[in-house]
This record gives structure tokens, C-alpha cells and sequence, in this order.
């Protein structure tokens, strides 16, 4: 294979070394050191994590986290144009700007389709085993390509806003990833057995309904814990959904599964624990509530709650 999911990791991890060798060069930023030092244990992760043993990488996570915790990562001077140059070139640009962000999914869906079986000199093109994710940092490349080549800049002050971004959202970037990790340490723990004792002792499961409803609510409430639905799904499924669900009322596996994460991400939209996709908007747009798209969307949570709870119990039967 000719373009590896590997590349893209070691081009993550140059962009977060880079990113902590401009912080430590930053004199404005009142901690510069201990930024470019989270940026740089980060961008180890990514360029040599598998050749480390899991107890370094642990540490090195635990130390990411005591610099995070202690208020370590701070923004400092990014070379931001001024904001009549901004205006000035989204006038010029206008409609046009929204090119590198269709780039984005357009190339992902043509290489996930189009180029999945294309050989060249013999070799696949993209990696068959991770192909969707191939295509995304194929269309990400090209995206960043067509954005200096629409607004005239440099690679480099891609890399200034590059930098500027991951500073402003901080440590709430690693968040996802550990958040993920998290589920499997439920799992492995026993979390899922506790459930389901904690569950079948006190509630009654002879009722379908209360089944259903216990699953959905408690795939959202850990959702809303752990920020992540897929951290949730082996506690909840080893718990309720496949001991109870599939195994007293004979539930299909695929709708108990689907219908269970839609629960879940319910829960994604209630929590600051899903970071990216309730905090970083935050940040990025500088909305004075740091709430703010959380209480929006609140009302729309809730109801898709409910529905996903009918759905599961008139579907959960059907083959």
C-alpha cells in the first residue's frame, strides 16, 4: 500500500512538535515552557508511542494532565493578521472560502468509494484496513493546499493558526482521546458486571419497557459521565443490553447496538465532557457562555431521548 494511516499520525506529531517548538520561542506567552513541554510530550505520543512501553506512555499522559490541571497551557502571540486584512480578504474571497472545508468530505467519500480497490505499480493506493480514515487525511491535505493557494498565505501561518487553535482549546484536545481509552479501562474493570448487579437487584427488568428505558437513559447518563458514546456502550451493553435485552427478550443485536448509541449521543449533547463538540465551538466562536451550546441544545436532547426509547422498545424485536 502506498498511502499508510501511519503517515498521518507522524504528520500529526510534526505539526505538535512544531507547535511546541513556536511556544517555547514565544516570549509573550507567560508559560511558554510548560506549553511547548505539553505540546511536545503530546507530539511523542504520536511520532514514536508504539515503540514506547504502555507504562511511559501512561506517564507521559499523567504528566500532560498535572500540567493541564496546574493552568499550564496558555495562549500567547500567534501573528494573527489584523482584522481589516480579514475582512478584506473574505470580501475578496466571499463564497469561496467554503471550498477547503467541501474539499474535506468530497475527497474522503471519493477515496472511501472510487479508489478503494486502485493499484498503482502493483501496490493499493490507500490502506484497505483503515480506508475511510486514509481518505480523510488525503482530503485534509488537499484542503490545506487549497486554502493557502485561495487566501495567498503560507504553509507557515497555517502553522501560526494551527498553533493558535490548539492553544485555545487546550487541554480539552486530548480529552476525546482519553475519554475513549476510559471505556475500555470500564470494561477490563468490571464496570459492566456492577451495572447489571446493580441493575437486577434493584429494578425490576421483568418489564420490557423498564428494560429499554433503563438501557437508553443509562447509555445517555454515562455518555454525559465519560463524554464519549462509544466509552459508554461496553459498560451499558454488557450490563443491560446483552444479558437482558438480547438475552431474556431476544432483542436483535443490530437495533439494540444503533438505537443505543443514538441514546448515547443524546448524552454527547448535554455534557462539557464531549469537548469537541461542546466546548471547542465555544472557545473558537468566544461566546461569553461557556455553556452556551449545551443549553441549546438541551431541548433537542431530551425529546430524542424519548423517541429513542419507543424506537428500541416497538424495533428491538425485529430481525
Amino acid at each position: 500500500m502506498i498511502i499508510l494511516l501511519d503517515y498521518f499520525y507522524l504528520a500529526l506529531g510534526a505539526m505538535l512538535a512544531a507547535s511546541a517548538v513556536m511556544s517555547l520561542r514565544d516570549k509573550d506567552n507567560p508559560r511558554r515552557y510548560s506549553s511547548a513541554l505539553f505540546w511536545a510530550l503530546y507530539a511523542a505520543v504520536y511520532l514514536v508511542g508504539e515503540r514506547l512501553p504502555p507504562a511511559i506512555v501512561g506517564v507521559i499522559m499523567i504528566v500532560m494532565a498535572l500540567i493541564a490541571g496546574c493552568g499550564g497551557v496558555t495562549l500567547g502571540k500567534y501573528g494573527v493578521r489584523t482584522t481589516e486584512e480579514k475582512t478584506s480578504s473574505a470580501r475578496r474571497l466571499g463564497h469561496l472560502l467554503f471550498i477547503p472545508a467541501l474539499i474535506i468530505p468530497v475527497v474522503t467519500m471519493i477515496g472511501s468509494t472510487l479508489l478503494k480497490d486502485v493499484h498503482i505499480g502493483g501496490l493499493l493506493l490507500l490502506e484497505t484496513k483503515h480506508l475511510t480514515l486514509v481518505s480523510l487525511g488525503c482530503a485534509s491535505v488537499l484542503a490545506v493546499g487549497a486554502a493557502c493557494w485561495l487566501t495567498r498565505s503560507t504553509p507557515v501561518q497555517g502553522m501560526r493558526e494551527w498553533r493558535r487553535l490548539v492553544d485555545a482549546v487546550g487541554w480539552a484536545v486530548v480529552l476525546p482521546h482519553m475519554l475513549a481509552v476510559l471505556g475500555l479501562l470500564f470494561a477490563e474493570a468490571g464496570v459492566g458486571k456492577a451495572v447489571a448487579h446493580i441493575t437486577t437487584s434493584y429494578i425490576n427488568m421483568d418489564s420490557r419497557f423498564v428494560a429499554v428505558v433503563v438501557f437508553c437513559v443509562g447509555m445517555a447518563l454515562f455518555t454525559i459521565i465519560m463524554g464519549n458514546g462509544f466509552a459508554a456502550f461496553p459498560v451499558m451493553a454488557g450490563g443491560v443490553g446483552i444479558p437482558i435485552l438480547i438475552g431474556q427478550y431476544g432483542a436483535n443485536p443490530a437495533v439494540m447496538a444503533a438505537i443505543g448509541m443514538f441514546s448515547a449521543y443524546c448524552g454527547t449533547l448535554m455534557t462539557p465532557m464531549a469537548a469537541n463538540f461542546n466546548v471547542v465551538p465555544v472557545v473558537l466562536l468566544e461566546l461569553p457562555d461557556k455553556h452556551a451550546v449545551i443549553k441549546a441544545q438541551i431541548p433537542t436532547a431530551l425529546p430524542l431521548l424519548v423517541a429513542n426509547i419507543f424506537l428500541l422498545y416497538f424495533l428491538m424485536d425485529q430481525k
